[in-house]
């Protein structure tokens, strides 16, 4: 726990102007951001007397170890620079919303030649019209539905709009009437953008147009005695209708405007939003929260309004934005809707009438969400909580262990090793943090000595990462200076990768790490590396404690490699498969938890996913290695004459007997390079006969086919079920 008057700026040094600020921990993570009108006033709230903060922001204060600040000209500015920050550094003791659900959006794609209407989630793209969010996904296709009779636009994929183009036969729907069937050209791309324009008009809540514009056109064809096109017209205002009916008006006075209700104790906040358009709601969602700081409603509002609006543009914000609280000030805040809408933008709290009742609506469907929330979350933050107390009582730890790394150590038969690291923070997966490491010191199956490499190099990286922030420089000048040598003298450090990711790119390098691997030809990560703005580093983070899945050798592997790079503050243990017991470095005897236990089970949890990690980054390399064949070595050989000469062969064996001429039949194959393949696989040794060892049988008739992404060795052992039990 830091001491605020350690890090207090002195008075003088505060400007007394708007601007941003940032609190760090003692590992230069951004904790907490926030805005202020005056900074010198703000800062000075946070470093009075501990006793008179409030609990959430003492512990803030106190878990912080520095603060910066940055100067902006106006609040607007730094309500926009804030919104920024908190994006970029998800600080966590700032409100953060999480949305109870992915919901669903009505997009019309207005960016491409012939504009589709479809069901869209996820982030907004530009070019795109939305119109939503909807509750479910089938209430937007039951309205689409409605629709394409007066609109037709498409709203076939990609693949069934060139295949259709294709073959110059449209869908079903061009066949019944709703869609204008643009594949085959019935319509102009001009004439079927203005559909779209049109559907996008009446989606936005101007259907009185329309309407109006129909009817018209049904009393002249009535008139005209057309009576079949007045009954197609008089089937189509039907079905207007009833789509306008979907959606109660709910302000008479056609009304566009977004409503805005909290509901919140003392530990949580829901907030439920209404999206109305022409009088009638088009849109409901809901976001909650865990109140991580001291903050009043209308800073929840205000929250709430840039998780809202902070990528959306125009039309996009409505005209009126109606709250329970206004946020303090509220000026900048309505210039910055304003800005964003490009027109004005009311921001108000509803007094009385149909806009007041409606907000009683809101305001309860949020008090609803909050007790739902709480009744689903209760049993598994009250089960988390406890794991991690029982695992802190288990091990004799001073607080609980809110991250915990798990490694584990994967290989078939000593073939393709590799190792997984996978991180948990309070209780819950955090998968963006997953590394896994190749083994390279060593050739073969030594799972101890595997586990001390990877714990060497992941610690290593931290310890690397410590000394180039200054946060620690004793002892450890050989990690990031010239030599690369690890303390034990064993030089096996940072002169290459160490560490790859989940996509498979190298992990963090040190310094001096990005000029070897330029001169390998790969391409240095130091863009990567931006931690002097917060951003989060690549194993520079420690856990509270390391689990290794395993038994007494590797826990103690992981606890002497720690030892050697000067770490005696993170607390290890192993998880023996046989008998789930843990397994604690220097005693004999292992900690036995009860089956029930919370604790027994999160580790368990760890373990495993460790294990699912390290397994399929070890399958991965596998196949890929069994992959590669002879043909791979041919220079110019691309995977499309590779195909075709497997095809008209059958194998590569055949394929290596055969002559030139031969090899020149195959469509695609010249000469030249028919002579280049047949000196390439005259070259490569033909492998050793496959043997099933179940029956002795040799399996040597025909070569596999290694060259086609087919995945298999050519050495079996056992049946699949047996060689699955070899991987570890």
């Amino acid at each position: 726990m830091a001491d605020p008057s350690s890090y207090r700026p002195e008075p003088g040094q505060i400007p007394d102007s708007p601007g941003v600020y940032r609190f760090r921990d003692e590992h230069r993570r951004v904790i907490y951001v926030g805005k202020a009108k005056s900074l010198r006033q703000r800062l000075a709230n946070y470093f009075q007397d501990l006793a008179g903060l409030h609990p959430r922001t003492r512990t803030m204060v106190t878990t912080a170890a520095s603060v910066e600040w940055t100067v902006v000209s106006t609040e607007v500015e730094a309500l926009q620079l804030e919104y920024s920050w908190i994006k970029e550094y998800d600080p966590r003791f700032n409100v953060k919303y999480r949305d109870d659900k992915s919901y669903p959006y009505l997009a019309v794609t207005m960016n491409e030649e012939y504009p589709r209407v479809q069901v869209m989630r996820g982030h907004k793209k530009k070019g795109v019209r939305y119109f939503g969010p909807y509750a479910h996904a089938w209430a937007i296709r039951d309205t689409v539905d409605l629709l394409l009779r007066v609109f037709p636009v498409r709203t076939c994929s990609a693949g069934v709009f060139k295949n259709a183009a294709r073959t110059g036969r449209p869908c079903l729907l061009g066949y019944i009437g709703k869609c204008s069937a643009p594949c085959v050209g019935r319509i102009a791309p001009d004439d079927h953008w203005e559909l779209a324009d049109e559907f996008c008009d009446f989606m936005a809540g101007r259907t009185g147009t329309y309407l109006r514009r129909l009817e018209k056109q049904m009393m002249e064809a009535a008139e005209e005695m057309e009576y079949e096109r007045a009954a197609r017209l008089r089937d189509d205002i039907e079905a207007l209708k009833k789509a306008m009916e979907k959606n109660a008006v709910v302000l008479a006075d056609a009304t566009d405007a977004d409503l805005i209700a909290v509901a919140e104790d003392e530990l949580e906040a829901a907030v439920q939003i209404f999206h109305v358009r022409g009088g009638r709601v088009r849109g409901q969602r809901g976001w909650v929260t865990d109140k991580v700081e001291d903050v009043t409603t209308g800073a929840l509002v205000e929250h709430a309004l840039q998780q809202l609006y902070g990528e959306e543009r125009g039309d996009s914000v409505p005209k009126e934005v109606l709250v329970p609280a206004l946020p303090d000030p509220v000026e900048p805040v309505q210039e910055w809707l304003t800005e964003r809408r490009g027109s004005n933008v009311s921001l108000r709290i509803p007094q009385r009438g149909d806009k007041k009742d409606l907000m009683a609506t809101v305001a309860r469907n949020a008090q609803q969400a909050l007790v739902l929330h709480k009744t689903r979350r209760a049993s598994d933050l009250t089960t988390r909580s406890r794991a991690l107390e029982e695992i802190a009582e288990a091990l004799d730890l001073d607080s609980a262990p809110l991250r915990i790394e798990c490694y584990d150590i994967s290989h078939l038969q000593g073939d393709d090793v590799v190792a997984s690291m996978v991180v948990f923070e309070d209780g819950l997966q955090r998968k963006s943090e997953y590394r896994r490491f190749q083994i390279k010191g060593f050739e073969g199956q030594d799972d101890v000595r595997s586990m001390h490499e990877v714990i060497t190099r992941r610690f290593r990286r931290y310890l690397a990462e410590k000394e180039r922030t200054g946060e620690w420089t004793d002892g450890v000048s050989a990690l990031a200076g010239g030599t690369g040598k690890a303390p034990d003298g064993t030089g096996t450090a940072l002169d290459r990768t160490e560490a790859v990711l989940a996509d498979g790119t190298p992990a963090v390098l040190a310094d001096g790490t990005a000029a070897v691997l330029a001169d390998a030809g790969e391409a240095p990560l130091t863009s990567s590396l931006k931690d002097d703005d917060g951003r989060p580093k690549r194993f520079a983070y420690p856990p509270q404690l390391v689990v290794v899945d395993g038994g007494q050798p590797q826990v103690a592997a992981a606890r002497r490699a720690l030892d050697e790079l000067g770490i005696d503050d993170i607390a290890v243990c192993g998880l023996a498969k046989r008998l789930e017991e843990v397994w604690l470095p220097d005693d004999d005897d292992p900690v036995v938890l009860p089956r029930s236990s919370e604790g027994l089970y999160l580790l368990q949890r760890v373990r495993d996913e460790a294990h699912r990690f390290a397994i399929t980054y070890q399958r991965t390399k596998r196949a890929k290695r069994f992959r590669a064949g002879p043909l791979d070595e041919v220079p110019g050989l691309g995977e499309t004459r590779k195909q075709a000469l497997i095809k008209h062969f059958g194998s590569v064996k055949r394929l290596r007997a055969a002559t030139v001429e031969q090899i020149c039949e195959v469509p695609g194959i010249g000469r030249k390079t028919a002579e280049t393949i047949a000196a390439a696989l005259a070259e490569a040794a033909p492998p050793a006969p496959a043997v099933n060892t179940a029956t002795g049988e040799i399996i040597d008739d025909e070569e596999p086919d290694t060259t086609t992404g087919s995945p298999g060795a050519p050495v079996t052992s056992g049946a699949p079920e047996e060689r699955r039990g070899q991987e570890t």
